[in-house]
């Protein structure tokens, strides 16, 4: 989401099976020393914040204030809260068995919606006591399915699922899903959307096909859905997004790349202007931005022994 898809479909099983990890602990990578909060007072940001060992993370988001960011374990649907000056780690959410946490989002209430992976499932999580405040059925239980990514659009969160032409919907007020589905998106082998982001008003969503490498741009009243026309580029092996203005940062996972999409004005068409690399990188999967920098999350899908692997934040250097 150098690894194939089959490599990484069998990676996620076994990460499921793992036990689940224990207590986080401290990160080690991060500055130590106290300063400014603003980049203008001489405060130094780390190029990489260390996870607790064995963590697998998939998801990243960030919060409200502060240096918040928060990292979900694809393994336990644990998260935990990472301070991004400092390279402090706390537990937010505990582990739950049958459970795992993909991409998530924070809203403006605090709450963390969080896709649930291969359980079909979404869970909102309380990000300051780590209460469950829903946990909400998707697919059809039974059925093959992956939520992977989860976008905010007007008070809506908007999930996807990698093994379905359909996003799933879940209003503000936490009482159910419905499924939209995407007739115009082609389901092929292999994992299909996956990060998805809302347009500046809100009226139109951006997600990726990830075997496919094609960009789409969705009417999530309708599920109408319209390919972004990038000049021939395809981006396979997309995964996150995170759209600032017409500039859509596009993770390409196994590339260890992170691609720089400027888009027309409707959003229908646009080029890749750059490409992102970093020594850094270990299959990024998603990326978060707080207060002016970004942050990748590196799954290493593939990694020997991933219950105790090394895992890490990245800094990207723009």
């Amino acid at each position: 989401m150098k690894a194939r898809l089959v490599v990484l479909a069998l990676v996620l099983a076994l990460s499921l099976a793992a036990g689940a990890v224990t207590g986080a602990t401290a990160g080690t990578g991060g500055r130590q020393d106290e300063g400014p909060d603003d980049h203008g007072g001489g405060s130094e940001l780390s190029d990489r914040l260390d996870l607790p060992a064995g963590w697998q993370p998939e998801g990243i988001a960030s919060g409200r204030r502060g240096w918040d960011l928060f990292a979900g374990s694809i393994a336990t649907g644990a998260v935990l809260r990472l301070d991004a000056r400092t390279g402090e780690t706390a537990t937010v959410v505990p582990a739950h068995e049958g459970r795992a946490a993909g991409g998530l989002k924070l809203d403006d209430r605090q709450r963390l919606f969080v896709a649930g992976g291969p359980t079909g499932k979404a869970f909102v999580y309380d990000a300051r006591t780590g209460e469950d405040l829903a946990e909400l059925q998707l697919s059809v239980p039974g059925a093959q399915t992956f939520v992977n990514d989860v976008a905010l659009a007007q008070s809506t969160a908007y999930f996807t699922d990698s093994r379905r032409s359909a996003l799933y919907a879940v209003d503000a007020n936490l009482h159910g899903a419905r499924t939209i589905a995407l007739p115009d998106i082609p389901n092929e082998d292999g994992f299909n959307l996956n990060g998805i982001v809302a347009t500046p008003d809100e009226r139109s969503l951006l997600a990726i096909q990830t075997n496919a490498g094609r960009l789409w741009k969705i009417d999530p009243s309708t599920g109408a859905a319209v390919q972004v026309d990038l000049g021939g580029t395809a981006l396979t092996n997309g995964d996150g997004l995170l759209l600032r203005g017409r500039t859509l940062y596009v993770v390409q996972n196994v590339d260890n790349q992170i691609a720089v999409v400027r888009l027309s004005e409707d959003y229908t068409s646009g080029s890749v202007v750059t490409t992102i690399k970093s020594t850094g990188f270990d299959v990024p999967t998603t990326i978060a931005e707080l207060r002016g920098e970004l942050f990748a999350v590196n799954a290493r899908f593939g990694t020997p022994d991933p219950q105790h692997a090394a895992y890490w934040v990245t800094l990207v250097r723009r």
